[in-house]
């Protein structure tokens, strides 16, 4: 073989593993547990009511306390009037929790606590006992204990200091499961996985990735839906097979899309984006407004006034923008270091980026939030 040739074979290698680490680097191989949710296996929101008591003079001070206390004391068979009441210990709540799938009755979960009426702090607080249901009415939990809260607030005579909010806090598995909801992910020998990004191309490359181990079982049926039959190996075993499918790996592919928030000045963009021959022109205009303080003094004699006035000077001032021009095969990366050879912020990136959407030139969609 000449030098020549092995040279250039030499060459070609190194080009390919360039190409094949640059392509990695953009679209990296995911598990398929990572991209997909198994229909059937979903969480349930709960909710309650409740009362926390052993407050430092932090509770609530409106008619809705009192009528809690009311309610809660007729519970234990002790009748109170509205005279009776005048704690300020105790402050109403909303109690969240959230039930994760395959909980089992006796199992606890975290739930959190917010303050409902004018309470100030429920630092050092406890729930009395709360049921927690479903949207259909159903009782699913129970929740007690002390109310962790990530705060402080301190006052007095005027002057307060407070850390973090005291009127949300935690209770660290304070929520008992008293009744779990049947989860059934495959029905008839058959499974469906929920892309989380719905894309027609993940979904292909997800039901190819299942078909090249188990055989021809997977058909992705849109983009975010991929129908799959067990194998006659895991027809007794559905779990098994679910954990031998999710650790597979696949090359997701995502659509080019640059996401800017103007609010915080946050540009995120795709490193699939692609960017026409454009060229970009960046200015930085400066608007000055000057307030002298000056004081008009009549003559002696005139009978005038000392009058005191402002001389506002308005000076506009537009330096000499830089010009920069981007080829056709432009990518996001060549695109971050041509804003930031003008010295462009954040928030002129998403004026330049807008105006090349605008332009036609921005091949992937712009998303503003």
């Amino acid at each position: 073989m000449s030098k020549t040739l092995s040279a250039t074979l030499k060459l070609l290698i190194v080009l390919t593993i360039i190409t094949s680490t640059a392509w990695a680097n953009i679209h990296p191989q995911v598990r398929i547990k990572d991209l997909v949710d198994i229909d059937g296996v979903r969480s349930n929101q709960l909710s309650g009511v409740g009362v926390v008591m052993g407050l430092q003079g932090t509770g609530d001070k409106s008619n809705m306390s009192i009528q809690a206390l009311r309610n809660l004391m007729r519970r234990f068979g002790v009748t109170l009037t509205e005279k009776d009441v005048k704690s300020k210990n105790v402050a109403v709540v909303a109690v969240t929790a959230t039930l994760p799938p395959f909980v089992r009755p006796g199992q606890t979960v975290d739930v959190t606590i917010s303050a409902i009426g004018d309470a100030k702090s429920l630092q050092g607080g406890v729930l009395l006992q709360t049921p927690l249901q479903a949207a259909n009415g159903s009782v699913y939990a129970v929740a007690q204990g002390p109310v962790l809260v990530g705060g402080f607030s301190a006052g007095k005579g005027g002057s307060s200091v407070a850390k973090n909010v005291v009127t949300v806090g935690q209770i660290g598995g304070g929520a008992i499961v008293e009744r779990d909801v049947p989860t059934m992910f495959s029905s008839g020998g058959y499974m469906s996985l929920l892309l989380r990004n719905p894309d027609f191309t993940t979904a292909r490359r997800v039901a190819d990735a299942i078909n090249g181990k188990f055989g021809n079982i997977a058909t992705p049926l849109d983009a975010g839906r991929v129908a799959v039959q067990l194998p006659g190996a895991y027809a007794s075993s559905p779990s098994a097979f679910v954990a031998d499918m999710e650790n597979m790996r696949v090359t997701p592919d995502i659509q080019a899309r640059v996401v800017v928030n103007e609010r915080t000045g946050t540009v995120v963009m795709g490193g699939n984006v692609q960017i026409s021959s454009v060229a970009v022109a960046h200015g930085d205009l400066t608007v000055r407004i000057d307030q002298d303080n000056q004081v008009s003094q009549p003559n002696p004699f005139s009978q005038g006034v000392t009058t005191p006035y402002a001389n506002n000077q308005v000076n506009v001032e537009e330096e000499r923008g830089s010009f920069i021009k981007m080829d056709s095969t432009t990518t996001v990366d060549q695109l971050v270091d041509a804003v930031n050879a003008v010295g462009a912020t954040p928030r002129d990136v998403i004026g330049i980026l807008q105006a090349i959407d605008r332009a036609g030139a921005l091949h992937g969609e712009l998303v503003i939030m």
